[in-house]
């Protein structure tokens, strides 16, 4: 632009070639039907009807005197000064991949503006800094400006040395973001990855929360089903299996869960019922005194604390073995036997127990039914929003 043009012929010069620039003459079909009603020529009359240069003028001598200063060469003038055409040797380009590609390699991305930014005082920003062909307010849904824009230049030279410049950090104070498309496209790409990853990591993360809150609602429900069941037993128990004390207490309680290895000097037994009632009953029919294979036994019933401590740990071992039961695919037990007790003692140990949420079972002669595979959460990726766009001159 000359600089002897006044800032209203400025405004209009550059409001016009706006209109008969290619970033809005490929998309304005008024326009461009125009262009074929008179080789090209559309009347100042007509142009005067688009509300933006109508607001900047109403004097058609004006829009000749700007045009006729300008030294963009994008216009030509009839003749009798009525009217104007996009010149014949600067044709309108397809709109391609090819051309959206060029586009995208000379325009800039900048962010920083005041939201009550016009569309003016950033052309004016601009003006000197370079022939800038199209910008680009980026605005929300709601269309409120957004406070970023894209600058489409005329060469992509004429981007790269914008942004070399020094005088476009900041905006009235602000400081500027000042990117070129690709970098910007690219920064956002890695953006999404990231939120993306996030995203996940969050669905896992509450997930996994989730479960733990089931797993100690579960947890609470069996400790509190489970009040009174437990009985611990000491003394010198070398000789002593687990099978011994099924023996015992045989007719008497039935033993869900032996919590011992052969040859400690303690343990504890899981009753399917009060364990207290089932003491009373073995030492009852043993004359008051409760041996196991005539070896001295020091019987204690656990409550409160200590009970909640013993029997979570009771339930988290056989949650552990049935975890790594299922991991071989098999029952993992030999011959139905294991801490639980044995199969086929005149209804002792007939039958299963089985819990809801995280599976426990205390009868270790069941079968481990498969297990459903567990499906992944997985986060469907749709295509990013679209931002409304209102380029120069709407």
């Amino acid at each position: 632009m000359s600089e002897e043009m006044s800032p209203v012929e400025l405004k209009v010069a550059r409001q016009i070639e706006y209109y008969f620039g290619n970033h809005n003459l490929l998309k304005d079909r008024f326009l461009k039907e125009q262009l074929q009603v008179d080789d090209g020529w559309v009347t100042l009359e007509t142009m005067l009807k688009f509300n933006r240069l109508k607001s900047l003028t109403s004097d058609a001598n004006v829009i000749v005197s700007a045009l006729q200063k300008s030294t963009r060469g994008l216009l030509e003038i009839s003749e009798d000064k009525t009217k104007i055409r996009r010149s014949p040797e600067k044709p309108l380009p397809e709109l391609n991949d090819e051309y959206k590609d060029a586009v995208k390699h000379k325009s800039v991305y900048m962010k920083g503006f005041p939201l009550g930014t016009s569309l003016d005082e950033i052309q004016e920003w601009l003006n000197g800094k370079g022939n800038v062909e199209n910008i680009q307010m980026r605005r929300d849904m709601e269309r409120q400006f957004k406070g970023s824009v894209f600058v489409c230049f005329d060469t992509e030279e004429s981007s790269k040395q914008f942004l070399e410049r020094s005088d476009i950090k900041s905006f009235k104070d602000n400081e500027m973001l000042v990117l070129s498309r690709e970098n910007y496209h690219a920064k956002k790409a890695q953006e999404r990855k990231q939120h993306k990853a996030e995203t996940k990591a969050k669905v896992k993360q509450d997930k996994e929360q989730q479960q733990k809150h089931v797993e100690e609602k579960d947890m609470d429900q069996l400790l509190e089903e489970h009040s009174g069941a437990l009985l611990k037993f000491s003394g010198e128990l070398e000789d002593v299996s687990r099978e011994d004390f099924h023996d015992v207490f045989s007719g008497h309680g039935r033993i869900k869960w032996v919590d011992f290895t052969r040859g400690a000097k303690e343990g504890t037994l899981l009753f399917d019922g009060n364990a207290k009632e089932a003491f009373e009953k073995a030492k009852e029919a043993n004359d008051g005194e409760l041996k196991v294979k005539n070896n001295n036994v020091t019987w204690k019933l656990l409550e409160g604390e200590e009970e909640k401590e013993v029997l979570k740990k009771i339930i988290e071992a056989q949650q552990d073995s049935l975890s790594r039961s299922k991991g071989r695919g098999g029952r993992g037990k030999s011959g139905g036997r294991g801490r639980g007790g044995r199969k086929g003692k005149g209804g002792r140990d007939q039958g299963r127990t089985q819990y809801q949420g995280k599976k426990t079972k205390f009868d270790s002669d069941d079968e481990d039914a498969p297990v459903a595979p567990k499906r992944e959460l997985e986060e469907a990726d749709g295509p990013a929003a679209k931002v409304a766009k209102t380029e120069n001159g709407s």
